[in-house]
């Protein structure tokens, strides 16, 4: 593995290189980048893969959906439509992509899901759609220059800080460490509950290498785990784990820690499962009398669909829900995303 990444260095300066130009070009306004009246809120990471960006959108919109009327905007990464899409009751996770279904199966009576591959032009048509909404969250944005947020919200994985990185192909980043001072804040996503004051400083330090920027740290908070909507729901005991996303890691441990464990089936990131794989499943749950199978939500919104109804019907199949929990400094975070909110609020007024 090391020996690949020194082989692949060259491409990664190359990578470097054009991100660097692409970057000047925007700051020096070459490149035209577009601002709105209402306040849009960027959040979005520097690497390829999950840092805990829906568990972040899930977040602020629950801090503002009391008082804002609140649009998320994605890419729709994986599904099968184009364009500008805003969700609907005949959508899923094929038509929308899986985080942004997700977003509208929890909270879709009270925002607007919105998808659209160009988001400058997206977002003029969401306020055309609804004049009432006044907060656009934009999910997995950072990258997209063409728009300037109101608030840049950049996520770390804890177990993969990016200042541990390197750009691709080499690593993970999709360009250089310095562009965190784009970010207003930079959250560490799944650190351990338990994370000690001398381990959070000792990070603290790591990021303000390359950006000045206030630091929080936030953990996974696990809920009570949910039955699909055919399932034969009973008690959990021992599970099969089946997850799609970029990081099981952190979900593995917690399994493990609180269920018992009988296997993990790992796929990639936004994998799109088959009917195969479900009866993969079921075999081998067959040489376990009792067990349960459990993943994330962002994972069931693609199983749970009427397409396997007639395979899981009957089964245990549930998913485990989660929430951002941020370890001290929780409200402080909230405070800057309301001062933010409320200015650009008052603007429009």
């Amino acid at each position: 593995m090391i020996l690949l990444r020194i082989l692949l260095f060259p491409f990664s300066w190359l990578y470097y290189l054009l991100s660097q130009v692409r970057n000047r070009l925007y700051d020096q306004g070459v490149k035209p980048s577009v601002s709105f009246e209402v306040p849009v809120i960027c959040v979005g990471n520097l690497t390829v893969g999950g840092t805990g960006k829906t568990p972040m959108v899930e977040h602020l919109i629950r801090l503002l959906t009391a008082r804002h009327k609140i649009a998320t905007l994605s890419r729709g990464y994986g599904r099968t439509t184009k364009g500008f899409r805003i969700a609907n009751d005949d959508d899923n996770a094929s038509t929308l992509g899986d985080e942004p279904y997700q977003f509208y199966r929890r909270f879709g009576k009270n925002i607007t899901v919105a998808v659209g591959e160009e988001r400058a032009l997206a977002i003029p048509l969401i306020l055309q759609e609804n004049s009432e909404i006044n907060v656009v969250l934009l999910d997995d944005a950072f990258q997209h220059r063409r728009v300037t947020p109101a608030f840049s919200i950049l996520l770390t994985d804890y177990y993969r800080p990016f200042y541990n990185d390197l750009l691709l192909p080499s690593g993970r980043l999709r360009e250089s460490r310095w562009s965190a001072r784009r970010a207003d804040v930079i959250v560490v996503t799944k650190c351990p509950p338990d994370l000690s004051e001398d381990k959070r400083m000792g990070i603290e330090r790591s990021i303000r290498q390359y950006a000045e920027k206030p630091v929080f740290f936030a953990s996974i908070r696990y809920g009570l785990p949910k039955p699909f909507v055919h399932s034969g729901a009973k008690n959990i005991q021992q599970v099969i784990l089946i997850t799609g996303i970029a990081n099981s890691r952190p979900l593995e441990t917690y399994v493990e820690q609180n269920f018992g464990l009988v296997r993990h089936f790992v796929f990639g990131d936004h994998h799109q499962y088959t009917a195969k794989d479900i009866e993969t499943f079921l075999r081998f749950a067959a040489h376990y009398p009792g067990v349960s199978f459990l993943t994330t939500e962002k994972d069931s919104v693609k199983l749970d669909i009427p397409l396997f109804h007639e395979l899981i019907k009957g089964q245990p199949f549930f998913y485990l829900p989660i929430e951002m929990d941020f370890i001290k400094s929780g409200k402080d975070f909230d405070e800057m995303v309301l001062n933010v909110v409320g200015r650009g609020s008052k603007e429009k007024l």
